[in-house]
């Protein structure tokens, strides 16, 4: 695969270090290279595994002695080291692709705008359900080689992300996945859709009519590939009508309990049952995996009540159409917390759920100039704070019995917070410490 002269790691975070660990068993020489700080831990991984390494910068000398070079999917293709590595001939492939090389067992892979987490993280529950032998990596957390460079399951479902799908070449999923495709990280794609959607359906471009494509049928760019490229493979198109009223099984006989809940949360249940009748699970135990289902933090997660009020941490909606979804899903009036980086957000999907929801809308952000005068005269009362407790004791402040306070960010947390999780967190215990201090208040009186 890479000749005598070894693999080049472009990147020190968790793909970068699954593929060093993966290539090192696999017999290669590696040498890992990062333009910034590497974290202590993936440091300590290194050195461990007397796997060389530099930090602070690109050494080019030393990364042109590799006949392959595998970036990590933070890199863009437009840093300098790529184009001069790519000048110069050497071949630069994605950790997902590296992985799928390593691997023989059956793939199952999903992306998407919005719901990827939640849709593998339920495929898996599923799988695991049935007693199959599967792992879940991907964008999930722990990377694809790093599942390699330790095991090689029967199954793997891979959540990917776009950049995870830049610079594939042969991965080949046995079952792909697209939920949606809305504007996200436009940023990294010229401030083009077009190019984001490319990225995104690249998860099927080896597919053949032996795979199976399961996809949503009333996503008009998903669809309007079919009518450019055609495809090949065994469709399974998911429309609205197959689980607005709830999903029931193969016979229509009974209708599943699911532990999820939300409008867009069905349509990624029907997506995991799909794939689940695919590979041939029966339908008493996706009626188990459904219902014992438990999701990922920070996706219409419920962290208290409090006198009526409840207070949702959605702090894993980075998008305007996640923020939909979640808003589309309340009912009563609401407290909206939102705001941070801004990744190229147009709020006009949301202007008139707003005027009909939101009551109030709290910007948690830097610069909140965009998201303020998108909704100045649909919302009533707008604040803005760069602190997570007064914006928490603002939304105590303003809420009232049967209201639902939360936070759907629409953007990154780079500005205020070290990643989505980390804000979730902060304004989880945030809620409940102030919760606590307003009862003891009472106890007290």
């Amino acid at each position: 695969m890479a000749g005598d002269t070894g693999i080049g790691i472009i990147g020190a975070a968790e793909s970068g270090i699954g593929a060093a660990l993966l290539a090192k068993k696999k017999g290669f020489k590696v040498f890992v290279s990062d333009f910034g700080q590497i974290k202590k831990e993936y440091k300590d991984e290194l050195k461990y595994n007397n796997i060389p390494f530099e930090e602070g910068g690109h050494t080019i000398e030393r990364l042109i002695e590799f006949g392959l070079v595998i970036k990590s999917p933070g890199v863009p293709d437009s840093a300098a080291v790529l184009r001069r590595l790519k000048k110069m001939g050497t071949k630069v492939i994605s950790e997902i692709e590296f992985g799928c090389l390593n691997y023989s067992g059956t793939l199952v892979a999903i992306t998407g705008s919005n719901g990827k987490t939640t849709t593998s993280g339920l495929i898996y529950h599923l799988l695991k359900t049935a007693k199959f032998d599967v792992e879940i990596g991907g964008n999930y957390g722990v990377s694809f080689a790093r599942i390699l460079s330790e095991k090689s399951p029967a199954y793997m479902v891979l959540e990917l992300s776009s950049f995870q799908l830049d610079n594939i070449e042969t991965f080949r999923p046995f079952v792909s996945v697209v939920l949606n495709i809305t504007p996200d990280h436009l940023d990294r794609y010229d401030y083009n859709i077009n190019n984001y959607a490319k990225s995104k359906m690249r998860i099927i471009e080896n597919q053949t009519a032996k795979d199976h494509f399961v996809y949503n049928e009333d996503d008009p760019i998903v669809t309007g590939f079919k009518e450019r490229d055609g495809w090949k493979q065994v469709l399974h198109p998911i429309s609205e009508y197959m689980f607005l009223t709830g999903i029931t099984s193969k016979e229509g006989a009974e209708k599943f309990e699911i532990s999820i809940k939300g409008k867009h949360n069905l349509f990624n249940a029907r997506c995991a049952v799909e794939v689940c009748r695919i590979l041939n699970i029966g339908e008493p135990l996706i009626r188990k995996g459904l219902s014992s289902f438990i999701n990922e933090p920070h996706r219409f997660e419920i962290v208290a009540t409090y006198k009526g009020i409840t207070f949702i941490n959605d702090s894993k909606a980075t998008n305007v159409d996640s923020v939909y979804y979640a808003l589309d899903a309340i009912d009563g009036n609401i407290v909206w917390i939102a705001g941070g980086t801004d990744k190229g957000n147009n709020y006009s999907q949301v202007i008139n759920l707003a005027a009909k929801k939101v009551k109030s809308l709290i910007c948690l952000g830097i610069d909140n100039t965009k998201l303020v005068k998108s909704f100045a005269e649909v919302v009533p009362c707008i604040i803005e704070s760069t602190n997570i407790v007064s914006v928490v004791e603002n939304a105590i402040d303003i809420a009232e019995f049967g209201d639902v306070v939360i936070l759907s960010p629409a953007c990154a947390s780079f500005d205020l917070f070290e990643n989505y999780i980390d804000r979730g967190n902060q304004y989880k215990e945030c809620i409940n410490n102030r919760i606590k201090e307003l009862k003891i208040k009472e106890l007290k009186n």
